[in-house]
């Protein structure tokens, strides 16, 4: 009876204290916030900002200098896992009173586009996650999901982990992270994948052996395209076991590559030739009106020296004052005998000049051309004339 009295004693005790321990830590007021985040290095969807706004509205202000005992730990946990880009998040008070907050932030694992148009982003637990204003993530990309759905059938989940697969092994390898533009998806729901470099189209298959495959791959940009050449082969099957299985372009892909080029450059002929016939048209038109030509020029000025120069103006025959009779040339025999007549040179015609109405000025831009190279012409050679000699002696030849 004693000993159950001493221990009941010593229970009660215990529990008084730790109450009033208890009620003098409530008492004390919070000293700061500590907030930690982990799951992404340097890259963070959820930032310090976010976490406290949301621990500032569920307190009703900020929580320094707030006592201990206000804070509901469990309903800001709640809180706080509301967002999707928080996985877990974790409060409690140290011995200092203050307030740690420990989130661990999703990371995005793979890009998917779904054959409607929308995007997002899934994790390792392939939860689907919406794009972040904040940052955008470089990860592979995967086209044609077939599925925009909250809610996914069996099929789509299993297509999901294929693409979490192939995704991880991708950002394993640094090559082929570099290499790989993006990952279709068929409707096979196996995969093909597009290089940054080349043509070619690489069939990977299904998700299984995904390491393997690309280690193959990696191989075999390293070991045939540099010797070959980026556009030789139209497809990289690399989906067997052991073996990669390359197909040259065929003689109808040559041949399509070649029509496709030839119908460019007549469509560049055409515009060319069209651009330089229009302009043709608007030089000749130009051209008929033009008070510039020089052959116009040439032409009025012979007319002009024939008229002055070689053919003289004729003499009119005046008839004498009084007479009613009409002047004739000197040429031809007056009718009029008993008028006495005189012999004037012809008067000039005044020339009554037009006014010259100014046309507009046509601007007309010409292609330069390069002006031909001029073959230059060697100048005859003109022999010198011997001179005439001189009469006078012969000297000997042998004058000393």
């Amino acid at each position: 009876m004693l000993l159950f009295a001493l221990w009941s004693a010593i229970g009660a005790c215990t529990i008084v204290l730790l109450v009033a321990a208890i009620q003098k830590k409530d008492a004390n007021k919070c000293a700061g916030v500590d907030i930690n985040i982990k799951g992404v290095s340097n890259n963070f969807f959820v930032d310090k900002n976010d976490i406290m706004e949301t621990i500032i509205s569920i307190n009703g202000g900020q929580p320094k200098e707030k006592t201990v005992g206000s804070f509901d730990l469990q309903e800001m946990e709640q809180a706080l896992q509301q967002n999707i880009w928080v996985k877990t998040a974790q409060l409690f008070f140290d011995n200092n009173e203050r307030l740690q907050v420990n989130v661990l932030e999703r990371e995005p694992m793979a890009r998917v586009f779904t054959s409607t148009g929308t995007t997002f982003y899934i994790d390792s637990a392939l939860a689907m996650l919406p794009l972040s204003e904040k940052f955008s993530a470089r990860l592979p990309v995967f086209t044609n999901f077939p599925t925009d759905k909250k809610v996914l059938l069996k099929a789509d989940s299993n297509l999901l982990k294929d693409i979490l697969a192939i995704s991880m092994a991708l950002q394993n390898d640094p090559f082929n992270m570099a290499m790989i533009d993006q990952v279709d998806i068929t409707p096979q729901r196996t995969f093909e994948m597009v290089p940054k470099f080349g043509n070619s189209i690489i069939v990977f298959g299904s998700a299984k052996n995904a390491v393997e495959k690309l280690d193959k791959l990696r191989l075999f940009y390293k070991q045939v395209i540099i010797k070959a050449g980026w556009n030789k082969y139209s497809e990289i099957n690399v989906q067997y076991l052991n073996q990669v299985v390359a197909k040259r372009k065929g003689i109808e892909e040559v041949q399509a590559d070649s029509l496709r080029t030839l119908q460019l450059i007549k469509v560049i002929a055409e515009n060319a030739e069209r651009m330089a016939s229009d302009s043709l048209q608007i030089i000749v038109q130009d051209n008929e009106h033009n008070s510039t030509n020089k052959n116009i020029i040439q032409q009025s000025m012979e007319r002009d020296d024939n008229s002055t120069i070689g053919n003289p103006l004729p003499a009119m025959v005046e008839p004498a004052a009084g007479s009613n009779a009409k002047p004739v040339t000197n040429n031809e025999t007056s009718i009029l005998e008993n008028n006495p007549v005189t012999l004037v040179p012809a008067k000039t015609k005044e020339v009554i000049k037009k006014p010259v109405v100014a046309k507009p000025v046509t601007t007309i831009v010409k292609p330069v051309l390069k002006p031909k190279p001029v073959e230059s012409k060697q100048p005859k050679m003109i022999m010198p004339r011997p001179l005439p000699k001189k009469p006078g002696t012969v000297k000997p030849a042998n004058e000393y």
